[in-house]
């Protein structure tokens, strides 16, 4: 090979290099996808409409993807879904190495107080939100007018909501979780940050919802995600998981950790229907504009 060709080549595959992170930086930014998937409960109570529960993870705000203005227009997204309730899996604000720029807490938090549901807003907290601060990020969601959910359950219409705390750093308790769900009547979903905990959950909780793991936020062509955090790898990444009588529900997120990137893993949010008869168990996705 010539020198020129050489440069040549390197020129064509600095070219393509460029323009792969611009088209992942692109995916980051992107508007998320609204996926949807149904879910039987058998104990539903007689009467009632089928629930349609909103789930987002990930949020991490953060510049340059993620300042509070873009998850004001997400906000503005959910609404026009008209959910019964949101439930957001933690991780509200990310501290990585790249940001071009860190929001307090506030701030941060701040346009989730627009949200609109019949029931509300609730969260559990994730590692991020414990790393930067605990206190501070539940402080920051109840001025959102979000209901935070410490290893505790809530009733949420229908549905008795069991709130369980970060398993990545240790915080989650779920035989406490689990008691407090025994003694209230309700169709049981257990919210999560970490989907982690899934095979320890009885099959009585029909749903678990969670994030975390932003279903890899980069994946390579027949290689898959790089990395998932979870302990499990692929086996609960990414999507619906079908598993002992159980189905648990993974957001990839809607924010970035590490970097600015995503690759073959798209920003998204599902939107859950629990009722007496689902019309079918497989999940669909429509991009929202």
């Amino acid at each position: 090979m010539t020198i020129r060709r050489l440069l040549l080549f390197l020129l064509l595959l600095a070219l393509a290099g460029a323009a792969l992170l611009g088209w992942s930086y692109w995916s980051a930014i992107a508007n998320p996808i609204v996926r949807q998937t149904s879910v039987t409960a058998e104990n539903w109570p007689p009467g009632e409409p089928p629930m349609r529960v909103l789930l987002i993870s990930d949020i991490h705000v953060a510049g340059p993807d993620m300042p509070p203005a873009r998850l004001e227009r997400i906000v503005a997204q959910m609404n026009a879904l008209w959910p019964d309730a949101v439930l957001i899996a933690g991780d509200l604000v990310s501290d990585k190495r790249a940001a071009t720029r860190r929001y307090p807490l506030l701030e941060a938090v701040a346009p989730l107080s627009r949200l609109r549901s019949r029931f509300g807003s609730f969260a559990v907290l994730g590692n991020h939100d414990h790393w930067r601060d605990e206190a501070e990020a539940k402080a920051a969601l109840r001025a959102a007018r979000v209901t935070v959910l410490d290893n505790e359950a809530a009733m949420i219409g229908p549905l008795l909501v069991g709130g369980l705390d970060d398993a990545f750093t240790g915080q989650d308790d779920l035989p406490q979780v689990l008691r407090q769900m025994t003694m209230r009547p309700g169709v049981r979903l257990l919210l999560s940050h970490s989907p982690d905990p899934f095979p320890r959950v009885p099959p009585w909780v029909r749903l678990m919802l969670g994030g975390h793991t932003h279903c890899g936020q980069m994946r390579l062509p027949w290689v898959g995600a790089l990395t998932t955090m979870s302990t499990y790898g692929e086996r609960y990444a990414c999507g619906r998981v079908d598993e002992d009588g159980k189905v648990l529900v993974v957001g990839a997120g809607l924010g970035t950790s590490v970097l600015p990137l995503r690759l073959l893993t798209p920003p998204d949010m599902w939107l859950v229907t629990i009722g007496p008869s689902a019309a079918a168990p497989q999940a669909s996705s429509s991009m929202s504009q």
